[in-house]
């Protein structure tokens, strides 16, 4: 009989996500009539800018013309693409990114996953806690972990706090660490980090031959000038980090899937005898063995985004949704109830009120008001008394949220 990855076997009872679709497809059967509302899964719900639609349907009608017809694209994405994004997301803040070094892919959920391909077994792996699960997970899968202890804590695993205390912004550890995963705004407390912060960080992988994996998926919804939107807009991070974006929440492409990944050339890692081995060569061999790139509409609407029409289209977006973070933020405070995030992010980190559990406060949000969100447990143990709203939702809804929390929790 073929045998298993028993790695998979160390991964928890389910999946954050289907264990939440678990419940409220219970409390649905159960409850037919009730209207449910999802503040949960980090999902867009207003449509695809008409740039990108326009753009898309000139594409579609291009496959219909045998002389304009394309078939398998560059694995790297086209390079129209990946010159507007150097040009419009890195150059234009001065960063020293060029379109060479961009990869176009389906998503940074696998990117953040695949890019574990070229690097080794034996590296020391940092996450913050609470942290975006799929970081844990995809390391669990791939046999980087021991098993996990009581706590929902892996082997092998450094894991970093992040609290009020320190606004929610990891602390450089004592010791060395090879992996470091960063997600700024941070899903799921939506903190942010400062220049300075970031440039400790880059200081301290580039003292210790570490590489910082930053996840940028959400750096449109940055509203404050003096935070950084990219990890090079920092000192010395093309020599430390790599970067994934999306176009899945500023241009609302979840279901479209299109995003990137930046990995510098002037990047390197250890091979087994001791030489420096670029790494964009060998994420360059693994796209190309295993991926065959995102189709050509979808890169021709996501290359929509960088026109001016698209462009404004998309701040629309991100100021609608930022504008449902401000009202789940300021009824919540008004119920009594302690947040933290949604002023540079989409998401509210919600401290769970009467001492209730992460997952209690789930029950009752569903039961009591038909609401969903995020347990924080389901991000890491130190996510546990605390829950994540998202602002992706109609503003309808959001409202109607609002008020039935409100007056559930109302004093």
């Amino acid at each position: 009989m073929a045998t298993i990855n028993d790695n998979y076997l160390k991964l928890k009872a389910g999946y954050l996500f289907p264990e939440i679709a678990r419940r409220v497809n219970a409390f649905a059967a159960e409850h037919p009539d009730a209207k449910i509302i999802r503040l949960g899964i980090g999902d867009v719900t207003e449509p695809l800018p008409a740039a990108c639609r326009t753009a898309m349907i000139q594409a579609v009608e291009e496959m219909g013309d045998r002389d304009k017809f394309r078939g398998y694209g560059p694995e790297q994405g086209y390079e129209w693409l990946r010159e507007a994004i150097a040009k419009h997301d890195f150059q234009a803040r001065g960063c020293d990114v060029d379109a060479s070094e961009i990869f176009i892919s389906d998503g940074s959920k696998c990117d953040c996953g695949n890019i574990l391909d070229i690097f080794g077994s034996n590296n020391t792996i940092a996450v913050t806690d609470p942290v975006y699960p799929v970081y844990v997970d995809t390391n669990v899968m791939a046999g980087h972990t021991g098993e996990a202890n009581d706590r929902g804590e892996y082997g092998g695993l450094v894991y970093l706090p992040i609290s009020a205390d320190n606004h929610f912004t990891a602390e450089i550890p004592p010791q060395k660490v090879d992996l470091i995963y960063l997600c700024f705004p941070n899903n799921p407390t939506g903190a942010v980090a400062t220049k300075e912060h970031l440039q400790a960080w880059v200081n301290y992988a580039r003292a210790n031959g570490s590489i910082i994996f930053f996840d940028a998926a959400y750096e449109a919804f940055i509203t404050d000038p003096a935070i950084p939107h990219s990890i090079y807009e920092i000192d010395g991070a093309r020599e430390c980090a790599i970067e994934f974006r999306s176009f899945s929440k500023n241009a609302g492409f979840t279901g479209t899937r299109c995003a990137l990944t930046v990995v510098p050339k002037t990047l390197k890692g250890k091979a087994a005898d001791g030489s420096d081995v670029e790494l964009w060569k060998l994420w360059n061999r693994r796209q190309s063995t295993k991926f065959n790139g995102v189709s050509y509409i979808v890169q021709r609407g996501a290359e929509a985004v960088y026109s001016p029409a698209g462009q404004a289209q998309t701040k629309e977006l991100v100021a609608f949704y930022m504008e449902n973070a401000r009202i789940i933020r300021e009824q919540l405070t008004a119920a009594g109830i302690q947040v933290y995030g949604g002023v540079n992010a989409p998401y509210v980190w919600v401290k769970t009120p009467n001492g209730l559990s992460s997952w209690d406060f789930f029950d009752k949000l569903l039961h009591a008001c038909n609401v969903v969100g995020t347990p924080g447990s389901g991000f890491g143990a130190a996510g546990e008394g605390y829950f994540r709203i998202s602002a992706f939702n109609s503003r309808e809804n959001v409202n109607e949220a609002m008020q039935r929390i409100a007056e559930k929790f109302k004093a």
